[in-house]
């Protein structure tokens, strides 16, 4: 009976220990689990925060944009309005206007650059199927 007793007594040890190793690496894992829960929280949260301070840098980039329009148009209005007021001479107001025009004609010559063209030039025909070809190149093509 002793025997018996020391048996169940040893077998109620063993089983103690098994179970205390077993719980152990439950908690392990679940610690672990807890930590990356935490971790995806907290990077959730600094998403958010950075998303907010995003909306906010563009709400004041619009808001400071909307302004420098609205100065930029009054500055405008004035300019337009004085022009009006001190030159209402219409001889003055067409010599500003051809003076401009001449301006824009002459940087266009300067840089020997002009705008690409969607027609070809009228001495060869608008549209044209041989513009832009050399006399030998219409040769070989035929």
């Amino acid at each position: 009976m002793t025997n018996l007793i020391l048996a169940a007594i040893a077998a109620l040890i063993v089983g103690i220990i098994i179970g205390a190793l077993i719980g152990r690496s439950g908690q392990g894992s679940s610690l672990r689990q807890r930590r990356a829960e935490q971790q995806a929280e907290e990077v959730r949260n600094e998403f958010l925060r950075y998303q907010a301070q995003v909306n906010e840098h563009f709400m004041e980039s619009a808001h400071l944009l909307r302004r420098f329009n609205d100065a930029y148009r009054d500055v405008n209005q004035h300019m337009a309005r004085g022009a009006n007021r001190l030159c209402n001479d219409e001889e003055c107001m067409a010599e500003l206007a051809e003076e401009t025009s001449r301006k824009r004609l002459e940087e266009v010559g300067e840089d020997g650059v002009e705008p690409p063209r969607d027609y070809a030039p009228k001495t060869s025909g608008t549209l044209s199927e041989d513009f832009g070809l050399k006399k030998g190149d219409k040769a070989a093509e035929a």
